[in-house]
């Protein structure tokens, strides 16, 4: 591990503090926290001129510091992107409790009755780069889920994070739920030290670049839930309807290039390539995407040579790798050998090509003849989410509401003990009952 430092008395103070308020608003009532998240949804209109403000003086340091495009993208909040994320946290107060939900309920024997109840997961420690639209995302979730959080924004983002939580705080304090329950920290040594908080995080979101995720994924004993890379595809079938093909390829990728689920590799089959690339170049070409292809992606005008590294970079940019590949098969080992398990897409009008894509690609998100740039918790009516989780286990894809909560055995009995069963004195039914 890295040389990580101890959490200071103050980061301790504050830790403790937000998981005394996650307690606290883990026991709150659906409504409450309805009320919550409509309070914090107000507040941020309500002080919409000074986020933008804030956001505007941490875009002309970001800019004159040579950040990088992608990450400028990412930070930028004009007032479209700051009413869709505020219209994100209302929709996450409308959404059903994910607490309290009982998903096992088994009589074990007469009187000793087992059930499975939905609760918060407590504290969250999020991190995340250039991107001050997820400290709304994020809390908004959090809050409806019973969950404090931790959240540590980039330094790039340091005047935005503060305007939005403080708006949201200005929020919360209408209400029944404490404020302390959301803390923003400052400093890379506080987020570093974060890492050392097992006890009082129980889970960190880290959103930014694949280094910084695995940064994080090597130096914390707490559970990590997030992607490295998001390197995506679309595979354009010989099957493909090719002005369809052509329209998801470029909102795949042009739509907004800074983001993970954009498409970083173009796979194209060996029959429909001559007819398809000098179209797709085109198009390509003047949205100002640059494109690097194989040898027969370049004998058919793609104008740029493609190294290995390329099938293996997340760009974030207007930049795109094209392959020609023979058949299906090629373009799920293709994908195999290089995808990331974020989003992959086929365009087909073939079914059995279809199902077979679908079956044998093992991403979060599959799709067939729509925009990669719909793996979004928002599209998917979650409201918002903390984050896309790329790993096999449970959760995966956007994380919403029902990614944040765990859940916890009741067991009630009347006086029931274990050597009764041992002994055969008593013998368990377990049988079903009602949700």
């Amino acid at each position: 591990m890295t040389d990580i430092p101890d959490p200071s008395p103050e980061l301790l103070q504050r830790a403790l503090a937000v998981r005394r308020s996650a307690l606290a608003l883990g026991q709150s009532s659906d409504g409450q926290r309805c009320e919550a998240v409509q309070a914090m949804a107000a507040a941020l209109e309500a002080d919409g001129a000074a986020i933008l403000a804030a956001n505007q003086r941490d875009l002309a340091a970001a800019v004159a510091d040579g950040l990088a495009p992608a990450l400028v993208a990412r930070l930028k909040l004009d007032p479209p992107k700051l009413a869709a994320a505020i219209a994100g946290v209302r929709q996450v107060a409308s959404l059903a409790d994910p607490l309290g939900r009982r998903q096992l309920h088994t009589e074990l024997d007469q009187g000793l009755v087992l059930e499975r109840i939905s609760v918060p997961l407590g504290v969250l420690g999020v991190i995340f780069e250039a991107r001050p639209d997820a400290v709304m995302q994020i809390a908004s979730l959090a809050i409806r889920s019973g969950n404090g959080a931790l959240l540590k924004g980039g330094r790039e983002a340091i005047h935005s994070c503060e305007a939005i939580l403080a708006a949201l705080h200005r929020g919360l304090a209408t209400t029944s739920i404490e404020p302390q329950a959301l803390a923003l920290l400052t400093s890379r040594q506080e987020s570093l030290a974060m890492l050392k908080l097992d006890g009082l995080v129980d889970l960190i979101i880290p959103r930014g670049s694949n280094d910084l995720v695995r940064f994080i994924q090597d130096n914390t004993r707490i559970p990590v839930l997030g992607h490295a890379d998001g390197i995506c595809h679309l595979y354009v079938d010989q099957a493909a309807d090719p002005e369809q093909a052509l329209r998801l390829a470029l909102d795949s990728k042009i739509q907004y290039p800074a983001a993970c689920n954009a498409i970083e590799t173009l796979l194209v089959h060996r029959q429909i390539a001559p007819s398809f690339l000098p179209a797709a170049i085109e198009a390509f070409a003047a949205a100002g995407v640059e494109l690097r292809g194989d040898a027969a992606a370049c004998a058919l005008g793609v104008p740029h040579a493609a190294q290995d590294q390329d099938w293996r970079t997340e760009y974030s940019d207007l930049i795109l790798s094209v392959r020609v590949v023979d058949d299906l098969e090629m373009a799920l080992e293709h994908i195999a050998s290089y995808g990331s398990r974020h989003t992959d897409a086929i365009a087909t009008t073939d079914p059995l090509a279809a199902d077979r894509f679908l079956a044998a690609v093992d991403s979060a998100g599959v799709y067939l003849n729509c925009s990669t740039r719909f793996a979004d918790g928002f599209r998917y009516g979650f409201g918002a989410e903390v984050g896309i989780s790329t790993q096999t286990l449970p959760p995966r894809g956007p994380v919403g509401l029902e990614g944040l909560v765990t859940y916890r055995y009741r067991l009630r009995g009347e006086g029931h003990i274990a050597a009764d069963y041992a002994r055969g004195v008593r013998q368990f039914s377990h049988r079903p009952l009602p949700l």
